[in-house]
C-alpha cells in the first residue's frame, strides 16, 4: 500500500490510543480521534476529533472519512465483540480503507470463544495486523482493580499460581501499533509482544515493595474466589470469566514467554517493570493502610 496520510485512532483518549495519536502526530500523519466523549482539551493541527460509539453505526461513516488506517480497539468489556467490529470493518473496506491494527490479549483463554474470534475479522482487509499484547502493567496504576488491591490493602490478588508473564507497558504497544499502521512494507500478520522479562505475580510484589517502598504481597485465590471478586467490582460475568480464565492460562505456563517484537518494530528496547516502577512513582496521598 503506499504512504499512510490519515490514520483514525478508536479508543483514541485511551491509555494506548492517546500515545498513539501523540507518536503520529510527530510523525507527520494526520489522526482521526474517535471516541465516545471529545477530550476536554483542543486538538493539534492535523488531529480530527469524532463522536464515536460502537453501539451507534450511525457514527461510523464521518470517522471513517479520508482515512487510509485504524487503530481497533474492540469495545471494551464485551466478551464476543466479533460481529460488531466486522459489520464496522466492512464498512471501512468499503470506503478505501486499507489496513487495520487490532489490538487484542494474547491471555485469553480458548473459552472465549468471542475475544479469539475478533482476531479473525481484520483478515477481512487488504492490509492487517494483530496486536497479541501480555499483561499491561498499568493494570498496577490508577482505578483497575489490581491497583486498588496494592494502595489500599498491600497485595495483589490472583489466580495464577506460580506462573509467569511478560508484563509490558502499554506505551511499548502503542509505539509498535504506530510503526504498523504506517509502514510501507506491511507483512499481515500476528504479533506476541511482551516486556523484557516473564514475572510471577510474587516477582511483581517484590518489584513494587522495592520501587515504591510499599510492604505488597501476593495472595493467591481460587479461580471462583477471583471471579466474585471482579464481578463485585463491576465487571461483568462475562469479561470476569475471561479474566479469570486468563489468570488460570498464566498458571499453566502459557505466558511464560519474552519476544523481541517491540525492539524489532518500534525500534527501542521494551520498558521493564522496574523502570516503569519509576516513571509512575507512587504518591503518598494514594496509599491508605489496610485494616489489621
Amino acid at each position: 500500500m503506499s504512504s499512510i496520510a490519515t490514520v483514525l485512532v478508536t479508543g483514541g483518549t485511551g491509555q494506548t490510543g492517546r500515545v498513539v495519536t501523540d507518536l503520529l502526530h510527530r510523525r507527520g500523519v494526520d489522526v482521526v480521534v474517535a471516541s465516545r466523549h471529545y477530550p476536554q482539551e483542543r486538538p493539534a493541527p492535523g488531529v480530527r476529533q469524532v463522536r464515536f460509539d460502537w453501539a451507534d453505526a450511525a457514527t461510523y461513516d464521518e470517522a471513517l472519512r479520508d482515512v487510509d488506517s485504524i487503530y481497533l480497539l474492540p469495545p471494551p468489556l464485551d466478551a464476543d465483540p466479533a460481529d460488531v467490529v466486522g459489520s464496522f470493518l466492512r464498512r471501512a473496506r468499503d470506503a478505501g480503507v486499507g489496513r487495520a491494527v487490532l489490538l487484542n490479549s494474547s491471555a485469553f483463554p480458548l473459552r472465549a470463544a468471542g475475544l479469539h474470534a475478533v482476531r479473525l475479522t481484520v483478515g477481512q482487509m487488504p492490509e492487517w495486523s494483530v496486536l497479541l499484547a501480555s499483561g499491561f502493567m498499568q493494570n498496577f496504576l490508577g482505578s483497575h482493580p489490581t491497583a486498588v488491591a496494592v494502595r489500599e490493602r498491600h497485595e495483589i490478588v490472583a489466580a495464577a499460581d506460580d506462573g509467569r508473564m511478560g508484563w509490558i507497558d502499554a506505551a511499548d504497544v502503542a509505539a509498535v501499533a504506530a510503526e504498523l499502521l504506517t509502514r510501507v512494507d506491511h507483512d499481515s500478520r500476528e504479533h506476541v509482544l511482551t516486556g523484557p522479562q516473564a514475572l510471577a505475580y510474587n516477582d511483581v510484589a517484590a518489584t513494587i515493595a522495592a520501587e515504591w517502598d510499599l510492604p505488597v504481597r501476593y495472595r493467591p485465590v481460587t479461580p471462583a474466589e477471583r471471579t466474585v471478586q471482579l464481578v463485585d467490582a463491576g465487571v461483568p460475568q462475562t469479561f470476569a470469566d475471561a479474566l479469570v480464565g486468563a489468570d488460570v492460562l498464566t498458571a499453566s505456563g502459557a505466558e511464560d514467554r519474552v519476544t523481541r517484537e517491540v525492539a524489532q518494530l518500534a525500534g527501542r528496547n521494551a520498558t521493564s517493570f522496574a523502570e516503569f516502577l519509576r516513571r509512575h512513582p507512587l504518591r503518598p496521598a494514594m496509599t491508605t493502610t489496610p485494616e489489621k
